[in-house]
């Protein structure tokens, strides 16, 4: 090579007993070569000169100062290190910032590690345990409560109520009568076995029956319309004698007026009021 030949490639100057930068085969002075092709620090925003270390990641460049965690501002250099929301953040601070929180201990849920979660929250594999026997729950079947989750044997060993149709445990809900509890698909009409939990009912003897059933079963029938006497929603009825009337079907035979409340006479099985009946052989 000449002398004319180790000149800068862009400004000329002899690089005889200088510094230079060889790049795609062409020779630069350190100055030329900076002023073209030096990257720009994300940090410092300044120039990385051929003199330092330039460290990359996806794109972007740092000088190896500058290289550090954006909440912490320790070193990232030869560490691991995550990139959220254009920022580098240490293990340490992104496990802090980022990773979920045991709702036991509270501690971070490191990431890579197992977690478990329940109604919005998690837990440590080794924190989600049965509040009575302190086993760890993991995927098996639990029953929470207020005062914590609780595996299945001891939630019923502890707290269970048991159904008095099938005898098998109440985990939620279930139907109170008589001071006895029923699974809702338990508690049935003892006439015709309809579920009754959504349903108005009677009951005989302690047995609950359907409408229909205790209808057709006991019910009294109205002298006037014959339909059943239920009483139920605070229904009114009248009694005399051995039969029964609806209050609203207690009426003067002859002019129909309610006698709730009135005087009332009778002859044979017919009521009337003491206008229609003053002229009449009666009963009473």
């Amino acid at each position: 090579m000449t002398s004319a030949q180790f000149e800068c490639q862009y400004c000329t100057a002899s690089l005889l007993g200088k510094k230079y930068v060889l790049k795609d085969d062409n020779l630069y002075c350190v100055s030329c070569y900076d002023r073209i092709f030096s990257n720009y620090c994300e940090h410092c925003k300044e120039p990385i000169e051929s003199d330092s270390k330039d460290l990359c990641y996806k794109n972007h460049h740092w000088h190896e100062g500058c290289f550090k965690c954006t909440k912490c501002h320790h070193s990232l250099v030869e560490k691991p290190f995550v990139a959220k929301d254009e920022r580098l953040l240490c293990t340490d601070c992104y496990s802090d910032e980022c990773s979920s929180k045991c709702f036991h201990c509270k501690r971070t849920i490191m990431p890579g590690s197992r977690k478990m979660e329940f109604r919005g929250n998690y837990w440590h594999e080794t924190c989600f345990v049965c509040e009575h026997c302190r086993q760890p729950i993991g995927t098996k079947p639990l029953i929470s409560k207020e005062s914590g989750n609780y595996c299945v044997p001891c939630f019923e060993k502890e707290f269970a109520h048991y159904c008095n149709f099938c005898k098998k445990v109440i985990t939620s809900g279930g139907i109170t009568f008589r001071d006895q509890l029923w699974h809702k698909e338990c508690f049935l009409c003892s006439g015709c076995r309809k579920e009754l939990c959504e349903e108005a009912f009677m009951s005989r003897d302690d047995f609950p029956f359907c409408l229909d059933c205790y209808n057709h079963l006991y019910a009294k029938k109205c002298a006037a319309c014959t339909k059943p006497i239920t009483g139920l929603r605070g229904a009114k009825f009248i009694c005399f004698q051995d039969r029964q009337w609806h209050s609203e079907c207690f009426n003067c035979g002859k002019c129909s007026v309610s006698l709730v409340g009135e005087g009332f006479l009778t002859q044979n099985m017919e009521i009337f009021c003491r206008k229609c009946g003053s002229g009449a052989d009666t009963d009473m």
